[in-house]
């Protein structure tokens, strides 16, 4: 057993290397005050959750994963699966959206620094169709824009890379008809998004959940109705303020524990940063601090 070990889980193509670029740092860290650690990199996707669950079962009692929000999803579903252990971040992604709610600092050495304290708290864990998110899972524009991206991101990174490819994305968008069931309430709208928030950012810093509270046990729904496109401009740069819910005649927040949704065609849902087809319907559900997470 390697009691009390950190295992730091590191995923090399996270934010164009960046993750893969902390290693030294990560051991000049460790070494500089004596903590036992193991380093794992990742060279497959959900490589992570194998990874995660069998340090679990070695004892390493903090998992850390350095990468983007992708990474700690996988890392997150590896210490569920292995039935205890505590979730350390280091943000190596582009977006690090998770690791903003929890007010994690991007700089390296500071989130190293919180996880050698090893002070934590308990935050909800959600799950969509059985596919656990610690953060905001959507359907709608931003998943077509996210099929973009990645090939926009070959040429420019950053919070640029969003912005582009949703402007390429109105080009060919089509909205989206949706029932949406919130608790005990029923919405039938004609939707550009509906994002289903844990945290409060995604998108690489867009505040589209500026309410939700990752432990208060409920999902903030945010549901950005049909709109024309010179109003979409206006509206779209708000969002990084989570200015966008001024517009109240086409954006509208929800707050529930069980939230259905129902497509008329086959869904694609942007879950945690990762694209997944979903199917024609969407069932999402929320544990009430389901997850030990390293933070201030």
């Amino acid at each position: 057993m390697i009691m009390d070990s950190i295992l730091f889980i590191i995923n090399p193509i996270a934010g164009n290397g960046r993750a893969k670029s902390l290693i030294s740092i990560i051991k000049s860290t460790m070494e500089e005050n004596k903590k036992k650690y193991d380093i794992s990199i990742t060279h497959a996707p959900k490589e992570a959750i194998k990874i995660a669950k069998e340090g679990i079962s070695k004892g390493h009692k903090i998992i850390v994963a350095v990468g983007g929000d992708g990474t700690i999803n996988e890392v997150a579903t590896g210490i569920m699966r292995g039935g205890k252990g505590i979730l350390g971040i280091i943000p190596g992604g582009t977006g690090n959206d998770l690791a903003r709610t929890l007010k994690i600092p991007e700089n390296p050495r500071e989130a190293l620094r919180l996880i050698l304290i090893g002070n934590s708290k308990k935050i909800d864990t959600c799950f969509v169709n059985n596919n656990l998110f610690l953060n905001i899972a959507s359907i709608g524009l931003d998943s077509e824009v996210i099929k973009n991206i990645w090939e926009i991101r070959s040429r420019i990174n950053g919070r640029i890379s969003y912005v582009i490819g949703f402007i390429r994305t109105l080009l060919s968008y089509k909205y989206k008809i949706l029932e949406i069931e919130i608790d005990n309430m029923h919405l039938n709208e004609e939707v550009i998004l509906a994002a289903i928030g844990n945290g409060k950012y995604y998108g690489g810093g867009m505040k589209i959940c500026p309410s939700a509270i990752i432990e208060d046990g409920y999902f903030n729904v945010c549901v950005i109705r049909r709109i024309n496109i010179v109003k979409l401009f206006l509206v779209f740069p708000s969002i990084f303020w989570g200015e966008h819910i001024k517009f109240r005649k086409y954006v509208n927040i929800y707050k529930g524990k069980e939230i259905k949704i129902k497509g008329l065609e086959r869904l694609w849902l942007n879950i945690d940063g990762e694209l997944k087809e979903i199917g024609e319907e969407a069932s999402f559900t929320i544990n009430n601090k389901g997850l030990n997470v390293v933070c201030e």
